[in-house]
């Protein structure tokens, strides 16, 4: 099984701006069912806190007037395991869902090891302490036409990292979409 960090990023890099922003990010229709194809095979969700608390409302989106791809994003969502990784949250709000109380890499990679699907990793600090611990196999990025200017950076500074492109996309809405496995 692979780890596997997505992140939909501004074209300077960031996944958020300096006000904590992402509205320029949302996916339209075409990007999102993609999306959802890609995630499709995720068997658990690793993320950090403040991510959980963003992604934790497709536990209970209301459906009703949403296209189909949210319905079909909502299923992926609750049909996952998911660990958070934090050490404040009390209890999480989500089914399939447990509390990791500390990064350890032996025991990260054991969990990808043990999955029966591919994992993945959100959110960028978590994300972070994975690529430096070298356990991150797959990144895939999509690329939002837009430069925010300052913000929260989508991958870790000061780490050198070759890659090799494996997948690229363009979207009709000017995002794009690059898959890169880690080279070791």
């Amino acid at each position: 099984m692979n780890l596997i960090y997505t992140a939909i990023t501004s074209l300077d890099g960031f996944i958020e701006d300096a006000n904590g922003n992402f509205d320029w990010s949302m996916p339209d229709e075409e990007v999102h069912s993609y999306i959802n194809d890609i995630e499709r095979p995720i068997g658990t969700y690793l993320l950090g806190r403040r991510m959980y608390e963003v992604m934790v409302a497709w536990e209970t989106m209301p459906l009703e007037g949403q296209p189909p791809e949210i319905g079909d994003y909502q299923e992926i969502w609750q049909a996952a395991e998911k660990v958070v990784y934090s050490r404040t949250l009390n209890e999480v709000s989500s089914t399939k869902t447990r509390i990791e109380r500390n990064f350890v890499p032996s025991v990260m990679n054991a969990l990808v090891a043990s999955s029966t699907g591919d994992v993945s990793i959100g959110g960028p600090e978590l994300a972070g302490h994975a690529f430096t611990a070298g356990l991150v196999d797959e990144l895939r990025l999509f690329v939002s036409p837009v430069m925010v200017g300052s913000g929260k950076p989508a991958l870790p500074s000061g780490l050198f990292l070759p890659l090799g492109l494996i997948d690229q996309r363009r979207f009709s809405n000017g995002v794009v979409y690059l898959r890169y496995e880690i080279r070791r």
